[in-house]
């Protein structure tokens, strides 16, 4: 019995580590980042996302159900406090006892400064206010853009980085994270080969967006926006810039204004009034795509097709 019992506690005791493991707890903020890390998790486990509602990370606040989600996770991958201020105060409670990924923060060299003041045709800023009017509601100089998901390839630096996350709180499935990693990278240099070509033939036509989100996109793929409506969703813009707006688009010839779901679409109605340019929606989240691998894909193929549509002759 005891020479039984002691093979029986060395066969315990040699059994590898990954039938005993629980799977990790990750949430992650947002739709677009959500998709990337589900690729990285697929055979794994699903993680949690956070913003399930369809609504911005802008302005949001949060539920006792997301903060209970917070709580239980191993893992948080977030954008960051500029993007998304209301998880600063959750996210320092759980400190110290859930890792943490702010892709802004790990990711700020490879980051561009936010555009300013809404139009971007003199060396990609705006002429300032000498008299500070409120109408311009422009960020900081020292900022930096925040809507970095919107380039294939800082995708796969996201995708690179969550992994690495992954990996230090889930060695068990180090080489798994990692084949995921490469079936990615692939999958996202394809996208940006295929969405090269499909934009190409609106690549000089103006546009102006609603808000400044989509530069990572835009410098992508060599395209030709002028200016956005507002650079902070969150603040209406006055009406000394909707008079700019509405003298631009008239100088520039500007082929298509885009607003957007989560967000007024009036003041777009009230550029194009009496005009002959045309309407249309961009969203950088894609908050009408089924959260899961594939809607990162889904959401820049629909961004380039609303764009070809908005733009096209």
């Amino acid at each position: 019995m005891t020479r039984l019992l002691i093979i029986l506690l060395f066969c315990f005791l040699t059994i590898p580590q990954l039938a005993f493991a629980k799977d990790p707890e990750v949430v992650v903020s947002i739709r677009p980042i959500h998709s990337l890390v589900s690729n990285l998790m697929t055979g794994i486990t699903e993680p949690k996302l956070l913003i399930d509602n369809g609504g911005s990370p802008h302005g949001n606040s949060l539920r006792p159900s997301q903060a209970r989600m917070l709580s239980k996770a191993d893992l948080i991958i977030w954008i960051g406090p500029e993007l998304e201020s209301f998880l600063v105060k959750p996210l320092a409670t759980v400190a110290g006892k859930t890792a943490q990924l702010p892709l802004a923060t790990r990711l700020e060299s490879e980051l561009l400064p936010v555009q300013q003041g809404g139009d971007w045709e003199k060396n990609g800023h705006a002429e300032h206010d000498e008299h500070g009017d409120d109408d311009h509601d422009d960020e900081p100089l020292s900022a930096l853009d925040q809507h970095l998901w919107l380039s294939p390839k800082l995708a796969i630096r996201i995708a690179e980085e969550s992994a690495a996350s992954l990996t230090r709180i889930d060695p068990a499935h180090a080489v798994l994270y990692q084949k995921n990693l490469q079936l990615l990278s692939d999958r996202l240099s394809q996208l940006d080969a295929q969405l090269q070509e499909r934009l190409a033939p609106v690549r000089t036509t103006p546009y102006i967006v609603f808000h400044a989100a989509y530069q990572y996109f835009e410098k992508a793929y060599n395209l030709n926006a002028v200016g956005s409506i507002t650079i902070d969703p969150e603040r209406k813009p006055g009406a000394k810039r909707l008079v700019e707006m509405r003298a631009k688009i008239e100088q520039l010839h500007t082929g298509c204004i885009f607003s957007e779901p989560q967000f007024e679409s009036k003041l777009v109605a009230t550029l194009t009034e009496g005009t002959k340019v045309r309407s249309g929606v961009l969203d950088p989240l894609g908050v009408n795509l089924e959260a899961g691998p594939d809607q990162y894909f889904q959401l820049l193929n629909q961004l380039a097709d609303n764009l070809v549509q908005g733009l096209k002759p």
